[in-house]
């Protein structure tokens, strides 16, 4: 349960991490809400059609954590190009070791 609650906080943050950055950028206002408007929604259908439990499209254990390093990685690099690369640094740790628990716990065969 409270690797679950960790992991739906993760995805969380790196929506805002990704909207953040995208707001910080040097461009005219409204050019930096579409950006932010369209990457996270360009992040969060990917990960609601592959990687949350309930995803649209089932792939296997592989597919699934391509898309979530690829998502997590976004939320990364959003927050270094904020100027904070320790943070970025820990939240990929973070959520690399978070996503590495969910999935074990989550593809462990059950006890009969």
């Amino acid at each position: 349960m409270g690797n679950a609650l960790l992991a739906f906080a993760l995805e969380l943050a790196m929506l805002v991490f990704i909207g953040w950055w995208a707001l910080a950028l040097d461009l005219h206002l409204a050019l930096r809400l579409l950006i932010a408007v369209a990457s996270i929604g360009a992040v969060a259908v990917l990960w609601g059609a592959f990687a949350s439990p309930k995803a649209r499209f089932e792939l296997p254990v592989y597919g699934v954590l391509a898309v979530k390093a690829v998502a997590f990685a976004a939320g990364a690099l959003a927050l270094w190009g904020v100027g904070l690369p320790v943070a970025a640094i820990a939240f990929a740790v973070l959520a690399a070791s978070n996503t590495a628990v969910v999935t074990i716990v989550r593809t462990r065969p059950m006890a009969e």
